[in-house]
């Protein structure tokens, strides 16, 4: 637990959990608990708004492609830091690896911390942390 590449694979791992957790509710189906949950939904899910240059999208369609790219966002970063410890890549390159994924994971962190529910708020807390300490351990390079 005191090398950077334990906190980077743990990190790592981390993000890749996090992908898959979050891309599961991509297959979840919301009912409806009252009718004011039903005319939400039914509207999120019908209203197609104009976006210009012919596109139509619902807020469903949105979120959608909102909600996946958070889980593609989290595998990139569990896998580019898995490929280069494996490759053996020098210090100063993990540091500025891992500085990216700070700054990245840390406005990831803010966001969900001000948007959204306890799940995805812990998850990227995690991830966020683990970069931390694996940037600490590491040093300066």
């Amino acid at each position: 637990m005191k090398t950077y590449q334990f906190w980077a694979k743990t990190s790592a791992a981390l993000m890749v959990l996090t992908g898959i957790f979050h891309g599961l509710s991509l297959f979840v189906t919301t009912t409806p608990q009252n009718e004011t949950e039903r005319q939400m939904l039914d509207l999120i899910t019908n209203y197609r708004m104009d976006a210009g240059a012919g596109f139509h999208p619902s807020y469903r369609d949105l979120f959608t492609a909102l909600s996946s790219c958070f889980s593609l966002l989290c595998f990139l970063g569990g896998a580019t830091i898995v490929y280069l410890i494996r490759k053996g890549t020098a210090n100063d390159t993990m540091s500025g690896l891992l500085n990216i994924n700070l700054v990245i994971f840390g406005i990831c962190f803010a966001m969900m911390a001000y948007f959204t529910f306890l799940p995805p708020i812990v998850c990227t807390a995690l991830i966020f942390v683990t970069l931390i300490v694996a940037r600490v351990r590491l040093g300066s390079a």
